[in-house]
């Protein structure tokens, strides 16, 4: 009787899945795609970019700014009041180094908060700055 019982205890332990190898599999694709997945970078808010015959994908892009219709500084996804624009261009490139503005104006914008926010950028250090435009007919 004993015999019987741990043969049918057997059969039942080898009828179960093991599950633990697809887990670790799971868990690897995971890592595997949170590592080589590009984010995007956003400043915040919609803008209506104006167009130009001459522009072209800018890499490595890391400070973004956006400058919207009514003359609102955006970075980071926060409104951040134009005297502490520079703070805030200076703590982002000490963050990164090699990090390149580009600055998101709307095209109802004024010229003097785009100039103004290219003159803290230069305060803060950093030159490689660029302005965003859509390709012509997109």
């Amino acid at each position: 009787m004993r015999n019987r019982f741990t043969a049918q205890r057997q059969d039942e332990d080898e009828q179960e899945i093991n599950i633990t190898p697809m887990l670790d599999v799971v868990f690897i694709m995971l890592i595997f795609f949170v590592v080589t997945a590009s984010f995007v970078k956003e400043a915040g808010i919609d803008v209506n970019k104006p167009e130009a015959v001459t522009a072209q994908a800018k890499e490595k892009a890391n400070i973004l700014i956006a400058i919207d219709a009514a003359g609102g500084i955006w970075i980071d996804r926060r409104k951040v009041d134009p005297r502490a624009v520079r703070a805030n261009i200076e703590r982002l490139h000490a963050e990164n180094p090699q990090g390149t503005i580009v600055i998101q104006a709307d095209r109802e914008s004024k010229t003097k908060v785009l100039v103004d926010v290219m003159d803290s950028a230069r305060l803060a250090g950093v030159y490689d700055v660029a302005i965003a435009a859509q390709p012509e007919g997109s």
